[in-house]
C-alpha cells in the first residue's frame, strides 16, 4: 500500500492510514512536508496486543543469537537506506547535513550492532552458598525480558534516541511500541519498513504516532503496557510517572538540563572556547547536554568572552545542506516562541547580551521558518530564572567566579542534574572537582565524547536510571534468582 505525503502507523506488521492526521511542518520554511496518522485508542489496543501476542508466541521462542541476528539484519539495512534516513531526518528537524550523517544516522544503526553484540554475552549472577548451620545451596539467576515496552522518544534526536532504547529493549526479548514525537515522526516510519523488510515478526515491532497529550497519555496508562522508557521534558517525565504509579510500572527517564561549562584560569583557553561553541550551539541548543550555564575564573573572564564571541559570529546559520552550515532551525514554531521568551526575561531580568538575541532576516522563505540567533549573555545571579529553568536553545550565560569551592556551590544551584564539562589543565583539579558536581556525567576537555557501554542519564530533575552498556541490559529484563538446595 503507498501513503503519497502520509506517514502511517505500523501496527502487526501493516501500515495503516488511521484517517485522522496531524501536519508535519518544515522547519526551514514553515510549510507542510507531509501528514502523520494520528492512532486512535483501537488502535493502541491493537498494538498492545500484537506486542503481547508476539512476547508470548514468535519472538518470545527465538533463541538470543536468532534475535541478534535479526537486528543485524536491521542495521545492515538502514546503513543501505542512509541516503533516505538522512533525507527524512533533515526535513523533519533541519538539522545540518553535516550533523545527521555523521552522527544521527551512524549511531541509529550502531545501536542495534552494540546492543545485538551485547545481548549475547549478557548473562546472570552465580552463587555457591552456606549458611550458619551448614546448608548449602546453588544461587543462580536467569535475566527474563518485561514484555511489552512503550518507548516515547523526542523531537531533538529523533532516530537516535528512540533506537538508543528500542535496540536493547529487543535484544533482551521485548516488543516494543514506539510512539515518537508528532515533530519528527519520518525516520520513526523508515524504521517500521526496515523492521519489516527483514522480517522482524509481526507485533515486535509497532509504531503508534500523534500527539503526546491524546495517543501518549493512552499508551502510558494502557494496562498492557509492561514498562515505560522516556526521554524528553521533565514535567512530562513527572505526568508520565503519574500515568504509571497505579501499575507500578517501570520506568527509565532522560529528562531535562540545565548543564554548567567549568572554566579554570588554567585552561587551555582555545580549546574551551571551541568546546564551549560546540556544547552551547550543536543542534541549535536542542540537545538535553548542551551547556546553558558557564562558569570562568575572573583571570581570564574577559579573554573567554571576547574569544567566545568572536566564535558565537562565525557560526554559519542557513539551509540544513549548504556548504558550512553549523546550525539550522529550531524545530518548530512553538518552539521558537518559547526560545525568544527566554531571550526577552534574560533582558528584563537585567542581563547584558553580548552577541544575538533575536531572529536572523534572509530575506527569503527562511523568513517564514524557525531560526534564531545564537546569543551569549551575562551579568544575571544565579537565581534569575533564565539561569534556572531549562531554555534549549542556542544560548548561554556567563559568570565570573573566583574559587574552587565556590563555583562547585554555584554550578549544584539547580533542580536539575545532567551533565557538566570542566576545563582545566590540572589533572588533580579535573579529579577533585568532577564527582563533586550533582549531575550524572562529567566530561573534562571536552564534551558529548560518548561511548555506548558507558552509563547514561541523570539525578534530581533530570531523570530516573542509567541505560548504556549493561545499564540497559539490566533495565530492559529482570532476574529471577533460582535456589537449589545441595544435600
Amino acid at each position: 500500500m503507498e501513503f503519497k505525503g502520509l506517514i502511517p502507523c505500523y501496527v502487526n506488521g501493516v501500515f495503516i492510514d488511521t484517517g485522522q492526521y496531524v501536519n508535519n511542518i518544515n522547519p526551514v520554511n514553515g510549510e507542510v512536508i507531509s501528514q502523520l496518522c494520528e492512532a486512535t485508542p483501537a488502535l493502541i489496543d491493537k498494538a498492545v496486543n500484537s506486542a503481547t501476542f508476539a512476547f508470548k508466541g514468535a519472538w518470545g521462542e527465538m533463541s538470543v543469537n536468532q534475535r541478534c541476528d535479526l537486528l543485524h539484519k536491521v542495521a545492515e539495512r538502514m546503513i543501505e537506506r542512509q541516503a533516505e534516513f538522512i533525507e527524512a531526518e533533515i526535513a523533519d528537524t533541519g538539522k545540518s547535513l553535516f550533523q545527521v550523517e555523521t552522527i544521527d544516522i551512524p549511531r541509529g544503526a550502531a545501536n542495534f550492532n552494540v546492543f545485538a553484540d551485547m545481548a549475547k554475552f549478557t548473562s546472570g549472577e552465580t552463587f555457591l552458598t552456606e549458611t550458619p548451620n551448614g546448608e548449602k545451596a546453588l544461587n543462580y539467576s536467569v535475566n527474563k525480558p518485561l514484555g511489552v515496552v512503550a518507548v516515547i522518544s523526542p523531537w531533538n534526536l529523533p532516530l537516535l534516541l528512540a533506537t538508543w532504547k528500542i535496540a536493547p529493549a529487543l535484544a533482551c526479548g521485548n516488543c516494543v511500541i514506539l510512539k515518537p514525537s508528532e515533530e519528527t515522526s519520518s525516520t520513526a516510519m523508515l524504521l517500521a519498513q526496515v523492521m519489516d523488510e527483514v522480517g522482524v515478526p509481526k507485533g515486535v515491532f509497532n509504531l503508534i504516532l500523534g500527539r503526546g497529550s491524546i495517543v501518549g497519555d493512552y499508551l502510558t496508562a494502557h494496562r498492557g503496557v509492561d514498562a515505560v522508557t522516556f526521554t524528553g521534558a521533565s514535567a512530562t517525565g513527572q505526568h508520565i510517572m503519574r500515568s504509571v504509579a497505579q501499575g507500578v510500572k517501570p520506568i527509565s527517564f532522560e529528562l531535562g538540563g540545565k548543564n554548567s561549562a567549568i572554566v579554570f584560569s588554567d585552561a587551555d583557553l582555545k580549546k574551551a572556547i571551541a568546546g564551549v561553541t560546540r556544547s552551547t550551539f550543536t543542534n541549535c541548543g536542542q540537545v538535553c547536554l548542551c551547556t546553558e550555564k558557564v562558569y570562568v575564573h575572573r583571570d581570564i573572564a574577559q579573554a573567554f568572552i571576547q574569544g567566545l564571541k568572536h566564535s558565537a559570529s562565525q557560526i554559519k546559520i542557513g539551509y540544513p545542506k549548504e556548504a558550512g552550515v553549523f546550525i539550522g532551525p529550531l524545530v518548530s514554531k512553538a518552539h521558537q516562541e518559547k526560545v525568544l521568551s527566554y531571550y526577552q526575561l534574560a533582558k528584563d531580568e537585567g542581563a547584558e547580551v553580548i552577541y544575538g538575541g533575536g531572529v536572523p532576516h534572509f530575506g527569503d522563505e527562511r523568513d517564514n521558518g524557525c531560526y534564531i540567533e545564537p546569543t551569549i549573555i551575562t551579568g544575571l545571579d544565579d537565581n534569575a530564572r533564565v539561569n534556572q529553568e531549562e531554555i534549549f536553545g542556542p544560548i548561554c550565560h556567563i559568570s565570573i567566579f573566583d574559587e574552587e569551592d565556590e563555583v562547585i556551590r554555584r554550578a549544584n544551584n539547580t533542580e536539575y542534574g545532567l551533565a557538566a564539562a570542566i576545563w582545566t589543565e590540572n589533572l588533580s583539579r579535573a579529579h577533585r572537582v568532577a564527582p563533586k558536581l550533582d549531575v550524572g556525567i562529567v566530561w573534562v576537555n571536552t564534551w558529548f565524547l560518548r561511548d555506548l557501554r558507558t552509563a547514561f542519564g541523570g539525578v534530581k530533575l533530570s531523570g530516573i536510571g542509567r541505560e548504556g552498556g549493561q545499564h540497559s541490559m539490566r533495565f530492559y529484563s529482570e532476574p529471577t534468582n533460582i535456589c537449589i538446595k545441595i544435600d
